[in-house]
């Protein structure tokens, strides 16, 4: 079977960092329109390193799909050749409102497990201390 748009979603899903990248890049626009190198430049803001550049700009196409961005051409701001903007469309608004409700929920269990860790090398009992 060729892997289609949801083999690339879930290959995607596989490291923590990569499942930050697309609310990472929706808040950024949240803040307003953005070139993609822009963006990319910004993700450190984040600690988020995608490593090749291709990563953000196909999440950006991707995110296109789903009419959570849009772009237009811009030829004039720039010295070279004309560069994608990106902006957040009401869709993708919406998203981002998902994604940090889901990222919500996730601390939430990250915070449980680390707590009974804690508490558990606190008490000092099992043979692993």
């Amino acid at each position: 079977m060729p892997r289609g748009r949801r083999g690339r979603r879930q290959q995607r899903r596989g490291s923590g960092a990569a499942r930050m990248l697309e609310p990472a890049l929706l808040l950024l626009l949240h803040h307003g329109a953005a070139h993609g190198y822009t963006l990319l430049k910004q993700l450190a803001e984040f600690h988020l390193d995608p490593g090749d550049p291709s990563v953000v700009y196909r999440a950006l196409r991707d995110m296109e799909d789903r009419q959570w961005v849009t772009s237009t051409w811009d030829d004039e701001s720039t010295q070279g050749p004309p560069r994608r903007v990106y902006s957040l469309t009401a869709l993708g608004d919406h998203a981002l409102r998902q994604h940090t409700e889901e990222l919500t929920q996730v601390r939430g269990r990250i915070d449980r497990l680390l707590g009974a860790y804690q508490q558990h090398m606190e008490d000092g009992e099992g043979e692993h201390h």
